[in-house]
């Protein structure tokens, strides 16, 4: 059963111990909530409306497929996971959409994944999949060393991050 209403902090982290998340990957998820909600505030400082408790619990959640799988299909499995757990679509579609600043159509298909959206396309799914590139276990990073090791590893996402920089920065105002 899916519910609309979103779980508290406790709740979410309780959900990823449950599924048997490692603690780095709860340590890093609780690194990504701290930045995104900073993000988030400086956001709506700015005039922008913003679910602060959605991004919150999606960026606690966002990794949870990490129980699972350390691929890039770790957004696919933790949408699966989140669904059964009956949490909102609101974080189905955080979890599902924050891998690599966003899985475009045709790579989507390349991994034989369902016909679906893989981008962040909400502005909470965007500063979630983002403070997710900003940092590195849990500490954070220069978006411009994330940008350059993706390069080398997978240009697609690099060029994907470097857009959804250019578009959180502008609308702060950095």
């Amino acid at each position: 059963m899916v519910s609309n209403k979103l779980p508290s902090r406790e709740q979410a982290i309780g959900i990823l111990r449950k599924n048997n998340c490692p603690p780095n990957v709860i340590k890093h998820c609780e690194a990504v909530a701290r930045l995104a909600i900073d993000i988030a505030r400086k956001l709506e400082k700015k005039g922008q409306q913003i679910d602060l408790n959605l991004v919150e619990v999606g960026a606690l959640l966002h990794d949870i497929g990490r129980s699972k799988s350390h691929g890039v299909n770790h957004g696919l499995i933790g949408a699966k996971i989140a669904e059964s757990e009956g949490l909102p679509d609101s974080v189905v579609r955080i979890i599902k959409r924050h891998v690599g600043g966003g899985i475009p159509d045709q790579e989507a298909d390349r991994f034989g994944w369902p016909k679906d959206v893989y981008v962040p396309l909400t502005l909470e799914e965007k500063i979630v999949s983002y403070a997710d590139k900003r940092i590195d276990k849990s500490k954070r990073v220069s978006i411009n060393l994330e940008i350059k090791r993706l390069k080398i590893e997978h240009k697609d996402a690099a060029e994907s991050v470097r857009k959804l920089h250019q578009e959180i920065t502008s609308l702060l105002g950095d």
